[in-house]
C-alpha cells in the first residue's frame, strides 16, 4: 500500500476551521498532498481535473451535502474508485446505511483524534508509514 506522501487527498467540508485541523491531523501522520473544497459541487469539479485518492468529506454541507457528494464520485468512471471517508458528528443508523449502499469506505466521528484518524485511514489504505 502506498505511503501517507503518496496518497492524494481531497478534503470537503464547508467549514474552514474543520479543513484546517483536518490538514494539520494528516500533515502529521505524514500527508503532503492534500487540496480542500467547501462543498460537494466544488470537489466534484475539483476531481474530475485532479487525480485523488482519498476523499475526507464532512456530511452537512449546503449546497450538495456528503452523502450527495459520495453519489457523485462513484457514479462517474473517473471518480469511482476514489477512496471515501465520512466526517460527521451525527453517525445515524439511517446516514451510516446510506453511506454504506453508495460505497463509503469508513467513517470518522468528531470529534476525533489524531490516533483515530490514523485507524480509520489504516482500515481503508492499510499501513500509511
Amino acid at each position: 500500500m502506498p505511503a501517507a506522501s503518496q496518497i492524494r487527498v481531497l478534503i470537503v467540508d464547508d467549514q474552514s476551521s474543520i479543513r484546517q485541523i483536518l490538514a494539520n491531523s494528516l500533515l502529521q501522520l505524514g500527508f503532503a498532498h492534500i487540496a480542500q473544497r467547501k462543498d460537494g459541487k466544488e470537489a466534484i469539479e475539483y476531481l474530475t481535473q485532479n487525480p485523488t485518492h482519498l476523499v475526507i468529506s464532512d456530511f452537512n454541507m449546503p449546497v450538495m451535502d456528503g452523502l450527495e457528494l459520495l453519489r457523485g464520485v462513484r457514479s462517474n468512471p473517473k471518480t469511482q474508485k476514489v477512496a471515501f471517508i465520512i466526517l460527521t458528528g451525527e453517525a445515524s443508523r439511517d446516514l451510516v446505511q446510506e453511506a454504506v449502499k453508495a460505497g463509503v469506505n469508513n467513517f470518522l466521528a468528531k470529534p476525533y483524534t489524531v490516533a483515530k484518524l490514523r485507524e480509520v485511514l489504516e482500515k481503508v489504505f492499510g499501513p500509511i508509514t
